[in-house]
C-alpha cells in the first residue's frame, strides 16, 4: 500500500532529507567485493558491506550483498531497504524481482517506500490518534488526516545499525533501530530487532522483534514491491495470486477499515483460489474504484498462529517464478501498485507505471488501536513482540 506520491515528497523535503549517492564513483574495491557477492556461484559467505550513498547531514549509507540457496539480497542500512533480489526462473535464468532505486537520493525524495521495513505502525491509523490505558495520544499524520506507515519520519526513513552473520548453512543480517519516547506521537521507547536470513534453500526470512518501556502500539512489516517476471518488465496483471482467506476489511474513502470484516465470497476480493490479478481488477466494486484497484487488508483464516503458515502464493506463469509467504501475523495487505504513475525509475533503468508491481505485507490490521473486534497491537513492558515472516522460491 502507498500514500500519494506528492505526499511522499513533500514530507521529505520538509524534513531536509536531501542526499548525494556514490553510484558507479563508489572506490572500485567496495564494488568490485559488491559484485563477487552478487554474482558468486559458492552462496552462504559471509555478507559483504560497500558504500551506497550519502545523506545531506554527512550520514553514509552503506549496502549489504547477501547469496545462499541460489537467492541474492542487496539491502541498505537506510530503512532496512531491500534494493534488490534475486531468483531464477523455470531455466535458472536469474532476474531482479523487486522495485527499487539506484541511488539514495531517490530513496530520501520520492520513494513510495520500496523495499522499506515500515514501523513503528505498518499501515493506517484513522486521523492518527488512538486511546490506549484511558490516554489519547495523537500522531504524525503523514496521509491526508491519517497517519501512515509510522508517520512523516517511520522506520523507512531512519539509518540502522546492521551485523551481518554467517552461520553454518545460513546467512543474513540483524537490523536494530531504537525509537525513543514521543517519536511520531508514540508512547514508550521501542528497541526494535529485525533479522533478515538467506537460508540454504534460498528462502528469505524476516524475524521482527520489540520491547518497550512504556505500553504501546507496533506492527512492523516489510513493504517490498514484487514483480516476478522481474523487476520493469511491466504489468503484474497476469500474475496468478491465491490467498488464504475469506474475509476481508472494507475501507472508508480514506481507506480506513470501517470495523467490518467482510465475505470475499462473491467479490472480485475472493482469492481462496488462484486467478490472475487482471480477472476482476476491473469490475467497479466500489471498494476498488475509492482504493483504484486493490489496496485492502485480507484477514487470514488461519489467525495468529504460533509458527508462521503458508497463506499465499504468486505465480508468474511467463517465467514460471513462484513466491510463497508463510507468516504468523492474522492479516495481509494486497496493494496492487494502483499509484505508481510513470514517473519512478528503477534499478533497471525502466520508468514504473500503474499496476507494475505489487505489495504482500504481513501484518495485523490498519487501525487496529481503534477496533475492539480486530486483534491487538498493544505491547506492555516486560513483553517481547515477535513475529516471522517466511518467503519461498519456486520455478
Amino acid at each position: 500500500m502507498e500514500l500519494n506520491r506528492r505526499t511522499v515528497i513533500a514530507g521529505a523535503a520538509a524534513a531536509g532529507l536531501a542526499a548525494t549517492t556514490l553510484g558507479s564513483t563508489a572506490t572500485s574495491a567496495a564494488a568490485a567485493t559488491g559484485t563477487q557477492a552478487a554474482n558468486g556461484s559458492s552462496g552462504g559467505g559471509k555478507p559483504v558491506k560497500e558504500l551506497f550513498g550519502t545523506l545531506a547531514d554527512g550520514t553514509k549509507v552503506y549496502r549489504w550483498s547477501l547469496e545462499n540457496g541460489g537467492t541474492r539480497l542487496k539491502v541498505l542500512n537506510y530503512g532496512g531497504i531491500v534494493q534488490t533480489l534475486e531468483v531464477p526462473d523455470r531455466r535458472g535464468h536469474h532476474a531482479n524481482v523487486v522495485a527499487g532505486f539506484d541511488d539514495i537520493a531517490d530513496y530520501v525524495a520520492k520513494s513510495p517506500y520500496f523495499g522499506a521495513l515500515i514501523g513503528r505502525y505498518g499501515n493506517r491509523i484513522g486521523k492518527g490518534r488512538f486511546t490506549l490505558d484511558g490516554k489519547s495520544y495523537q500522531l504524525s499524520v503523514n496521509d491526508g488526516v491519517n497517519s501512515l506507515h509510522g508517520g512523516k519520519q517511520g522506520f523507512d526513513k531512519h539509518v540502522w545499525d546492521v551485523e551481518p552473520f554467517a552461520d553454518g548453512s545460513e546467512v543474513g543480517l540483524h537490523l536494530h533501530y531504537t525509537s525513543v519516547d514521543g517519536e511520531m506521537g508514540y508512547p514508550g521507547t521501542l528497541k526494535a530487532k529485525v533479522t533478515y536470513t538467506l537460508t540454504r534453500h534460498g528462502e528469505w526470512r524476516i524475524d521482527y522483534e520489540a520491547t518497550t518501556d512504556k505500553a504501546t502500539i507496533v506492527n512492523l512489516t516489510s513493504h517490498v514491491y514484487w514483480n516476478l517476471a522481474g523487476e520493469g518488465s511491466g504489468t503484474i496483471e497476469d500474475h496468478e495470486l491465491r490467498i488464504a482467506a475469506s474475509r476481508y476489511t472494507p475501507t472508508d474513502s480514506g481507506l480506513i477499515p470501517t470495523g467490518e470484516l467482510a465475505k470475499v465470497a462473491g467479490t472480485p476480493f475472493d482469492f481462496r483460489h488462484a486467478k490472475p490479478i487482471g480477472r476482476d481488477i476491473r469490475a467497479g466494486h466500489v471498494q476498488q474504484v475509492q482504493a483504484k484497484g486493490y489496496d485492502h487488508n485480507w484477514v487470514l483464516d488461519k489467525g495468529i498462529t504460533q509458527r508462521p503458515e503458508h497463506v499465499v502464493t504468486l505465480r508468474d506463469p511467463r517465467s514460471g517464478r513462484t513466491l510463497k509467504i508463510a507468516t504468523d501475523q492474522p492479516g495481509l495487505q494486497f496493494y496492487s501498485g494502483n499509484f505508481l504513475d510513470g514517473t519512478l525509475t528503477g534499478t533497471g533503468g525502466h520508468t514504473y507505471r500503474q499496476g507494475d508491481a505489487l505489495c504482500l505485507e504481513t501484518q495485523h490490521f490498519p487501525d487496529s488501536p481503534n477496533h475492539a473486534n480486530f486483534p491487538s497491537t498493544v505491547l506492555r513492558p516486560g513483553q517481547t513482540y515477535r513475529t516471522t515472516t517466511i518467503h519461498t522460491f519456486e520455478a
